[in-house]
């Protein structure tokens, strides 16, 4: 194993046009990683720190502080390991920090070096990515086999604070099951995409798009929304409810106003919002909700993990942001029975790989996620696969930061050769 050699930090700008931190880690024998940190819009409050400037550059998003703290103060450091490993690097960013979120040298910062050290190491060993990152997961050495693929997580219509749309709920995704291989999922995913486009203009609504290249048309009412997803799975030739389902992305902390949620022009009390979502699940070929509740609502995830818990697969993101105790927290109370992985909430590898194990080891889905303001950078991709995630959200099949994604995807896909029953085998 060679020693890290340089360590190179630059400010790039990501998807809605905004600085973030790319890095390029290299090593003495060569081998090189560059890694990009996204950026969120609808954020926890227990995420890591996202170190900014707050000067006259970028409105105050400029990142110089973090880049300074790579090289300055990190890369002196990692450049001293005789023998790094990924545990090494990403325990020696987290003493280097010494805070409890990541503030002192950014979550941004550190989650850079850390991705770039392990797509250097695997480049290093001659193996693919997401085969580096399921042999840290499983903490073994040797063979690697995959029994499943994860499912797409779609988002093809964006309202809350992922457009200018007036839908108060955040995302509206299809989420497409097929048994003969991703990329039949991803022509079903794409295929409904450009329906919906042309439905929505033949009703004269804006067919402009959001930050994750889904549709964010003049729509009022969640059902309308829905309705639209509806008419596109079914006019595209495919069934809705078996071929294709629907998820909601709700961002409920958003929602939350005078302790009582506020959603399509209505006021919701906890118990009268967890009825609404039953009517949806009744009404519409529901599978997911994300966030329905809002992170501080514990008593009521539990009181809707309990009523609904067996028929809708329940994501938390802004309730767990990726963190070890949130989750344990969210076990040991009954609530949830899915995590959202992002990431640059948590800040390093290790620690996303420890939280995506304990949720296994519960029987929680696990489903790795992008965020609104992307890179090109396709990790999670290979993330998604390398643990065996039962899910992939990368946006809609639009874009080029959210294609690298599903794109990255097809490549592995084909280096697989994953087609035919063995997948999505859930």
């Amino acid at each position: 194993m060679g020693r890290i050699e340089r360590i190179v930090a630059r400010e790039i700008l990501d998807s809605r046009g905004m600085p973030t931190v790319e890095c390029t880690l290299t090593l003495s024998t060569g081998a090189r990683g560059t890694a990009s940190v996204p950026s969120g819009a609808s954020r926890g409050k227990r995420e890591a720190c996202e170190l900014r400037d707050g000067n006259h550059r970028f409105s105050g998003k400029g990142v110089l502080k973090a880049l300074r703290n790579i090289q300055e103060v990190i890369s002196p450091t990692l450049c001293q390991l005789p023998a790094p490993t990924q545990s090494l690097v990403d325990e020696t960013l987290l003493l280097l920090d010494g805070t409890p979120d990541k503030s002192r040298l950014g979550g941004n910062a550190i989650l850079a070096v850390s991705l770039a050290f392990g797509k250097a190491f695997a480049e290093e060993q001659k193996i693919p990515l997401y085969e580096y990152i399921h042999h840290l997961y499983r903490g073994e050495s040797a063979g690697f086999k995959i029994q499943e693929f994860p499912v797409p997580f779609m988002n093809l219509i964006n309202g809350g604070a992922h457009s200018d749309s007036p839908l108060s709920i955040q995302e509206f995704l299809v989420i497409p099951f097929t048994k003969t291989g991703f990329s039949t999922a991803l022509r079903l995913g794409a295929e409904v995409y450009h329906t919906l486009k042309n439905l929505l203009s033949e009703k004269e609504h804006s067919i402009s798009l959001g930050d994750e290249g889904g549709f964010a048309p003049n729509l009022h009412q969640t059902r309308q929304a829905l309705e639209f997803l509806i008419d596109a799975i079914a006019r595209a030739g495919y069934r809705p409810g078996e071929d294709i389902f629907l998820g909601l992305d709700v961002a409920a902390s958003m929602l939350l106003h005078d302790s009582s949620y506020h959603l399509d022009d209505s006021t919701f009390t906890t118990a009268s919002l967890i009825s609404f979502y039953e009517s949806l699940w009744k009404e519409y070929p529901l599978l997911s909700l994300e966030d329905p509740l809002g992170e501080e609502d514990w008593e009521g995830w539990k009181a809707l993990t309990q009523r609904l818990g067996k028929d809708l697969i329940l994501i938390g993101d802004d309730l767990f942001v990726t963190s070890y105790s949130l989750l344990n927290k969210g076990i040991r109370e009954g609530v949830a029975n899915a995590i959202l992985i992002k990431p640059n909430q948590v800040g390093t590898l290790t620690e996303t790989l420890k939280v995506i194990q304990r949720a296994s080891e519960v029987g929680f889905k696990v489903i790795v996620s992008h965020r609104s303001g992307e890179t090109n950078d396709s990790f999670i991709a290979d993330l998604a696969v390398g643990v065996g995630a039962y899910g992939i959200k990368a946006g809609a099949p639009a874009r080029g930061e959210r294609l690298a994604k599903y794109n990255r995807l097809l490549i592995i896909e084909s280096e697989l050769s994953l087609t035919g029953e063995n997948f999505f085998a859930k």
